[in-house]
């Protein structure tokens, strides 16, 4: 029986009323901020954790690492967890979990207790976001989504903005525990107003079998290659490792479209590919979200290691992204509605892609004003980008198969924005082997925004692909609010 049996399923409304969708919009934002923070507000702490547990910030790096691979490896089984166990308590589950492993992380004495709480944390984030989500789409009228998806979108642009600020602050003036036990009161808060305000969604009936095989397979594929892209990133790691370990992942991920294409119900569902807006926003989509990643790396690096700034300086004027991509909030909807969804991707990719390469053109003189102005307008660009794409790629996928939608998108979402760091870190070493520089310099980051940028312009001629009326079951004929 091939896979595309689950489009078949019949999934009965809820029959308790839900929270209301903005609500709904803001629980899930807080479980989703709370991931991308603790993703990126660690890096800035490495050096003083690396003291306190005796070993050196190269080391530590592993913290990261975990994290990531963790994430990545549980990710796919997100949505067969909802489906299988009820989205909500999977939902309340993950939350309980990535706060408990917090104080677990906060409270480490040596590095194996660290690593261990950041797998842990990193489980958690891989079942929070999709199954939060899953709530969101499985409750929300299509024509109500993209207002909400607007808001959802921000935690995403704000989390890896704030942590390198935030990170610098907490370790500059409390110490490294903090970054850590922050996700306390946010957990809590969050767990209180699910159990109060969120319904749980009603099961099919259906006995949802783990597909075993296919989860080891996804599990290689996605860990080794979301490690070769980490690889990348890292100066002193061996080319040759790096590229076996994406010769692993891609191999993992060929075996498993093979053995998908035969099993009843896949944990990835590649069915979903078959529907133009969603294949669009995945592929094309994913070319767009190198920048995610991307642009706090690189700009980092040239603002820390090329301008000699202090990492809280840099962080702050990094910040002002996350605040363009607040002020994206209340004209997205419109200006989705007024000019659709394809002339918008097509249009604000190349903005968004030349957003990024503009930041080429900083340098030790550039007035911060002027850098402070680049940055609001780049977030800007990119918050709608990653709205319009984010809500696109739900705009025809059935109710039934939105648990497995969901759980796609996490996936390509995560190895998207591992790959803009890798692609970003294997422009850098390049140019150092050209220039022959033995350090790193300004002008041996500035290709790299290019590259970056290049492949987001490079994604508007796949929006082109879509109809003109693409997203039209998401267009709202009533007043935005």
């Amino acid at each position: 029986m091939p896979a595309s049996s689950n489009s078949t399923k019949k999934i009965s409304p809820p029959t308790e009323k839900q929270a209301s969708g903005h609500l709904l919009a803001f629980i899930i934002g807080c479980a989703l901020f709370m991931q991308m923070l603790d993703s990126t507000v660690v890096a800035t702490a490495l050096p003083a954790m690396a003291r306190a547990l005796g070993t050196t910030a190269v080391e530590l790096n592993v913290a990261i690492t975990s994290y990531l691979l963790s994430a990545a490896v549980f990710v796919p089984i997100s949505g067969w967890a909802a489906d299988r166990f009820g989205a909500r308590r999977v939902f309340v589950a993950a939350i309980a979990l990535f706060t408990l492993s917090s104080v677990g992380c906060a409270m480490s004495g040596t590095v194996m207790q660290l690593i261990a709480g950041r797998v842990m944390q990193g489980l958690a984030g891989a079942m929070m976001v999709p199954v939060g989500r899953i709530i969101l789409l499985r409750t929300t009228p299509k024509r109500q989504l993209l207002n909400l998806m607007a808001f959802l979108s921000m935690p995403a642009l704000l989390g890896p903005m704030m942590g390198p600020p935030l990170g610098g602050f907490l370790v500059t003036y409390a110490s490294w525990h903090w970054i850590f036990l922050i996700n306390i009161p946010i957990g809590i808060a969050g767990i209180v107003m699910i159990l109060r305000y969120v319904k749980e969604l009603p099961l099919d009936g259906l006995p949802h079998r783990l597909d075993w095989l296919g989860f080891l397979l996804s599990s290689i594929c996605l860990a080794s290659l979301v490690g070769g892209f980490e690889m990348l990133s890292n100066a002193d790691a061996s080319i040759l490792r790096t590229l076996i370990l994406v010769a692993i992942g891609v191999v993992s991920g060929l075996v498993y479209i093979w053995h998908a294409k035969r099993h009843e119900e896949p944990i990835l569902d590649l069915t979903l590919m078959r529907i133009p807006t969603f294949r669009v926003a995945m592929l094309a989509g994913n070319l767009c979200r190198f920048t995610v990643g991307a642009s706090p790396f690189l700009l980092a690096l040239l603002l820390q290691v090329g301008f000699g700034m202090s990492p809280l300086s840099a962080g702050l004027i990094t910040f002002t992204g996350a605040i363009g991509a607040l002020l994206m909030k209340f004209v997205a909807p419109p200006i989705l509605q007024y000019w659709g969804y394809r002339r918008v991707l097509v249009g604000n990719a190349v903005l968004t892609g030349g957003a990024l390469i503009a930041c080429a053109a900083f340098s030790a003189d550039t007035p911060k004003s002027l850098m402070i102005g680049a940055l609001l307008i780049g977030g800007f660009f990119r918050s709608l980008q990653f709205t319009a794409t984010n809500t696109l790629a739900y705009a025809d996928v059935p109710q039934a198969g939105m648990s497995r939608a969901s759980s796609f998108a996490a996936m390509g979402q995560q190895l998207g924005i591992s790959l803009g760091v890798g692609i970003a870190a294997a422009s850098i070493r390049i140019s150092l082997l050209v220039t022959g520089d033995k350090t790193l310099a300004a002008h041996d980051i500035v290709p790299a925004f290019f590259v970056v940028g290049a492949f987001c312009m490079l994604a508007g001629w796949s929006f082109t692909s879509l109809p003109l009326d693409a997203g039209k079951s998401l267009q709202n004929t009533t007043k935005i609010s």
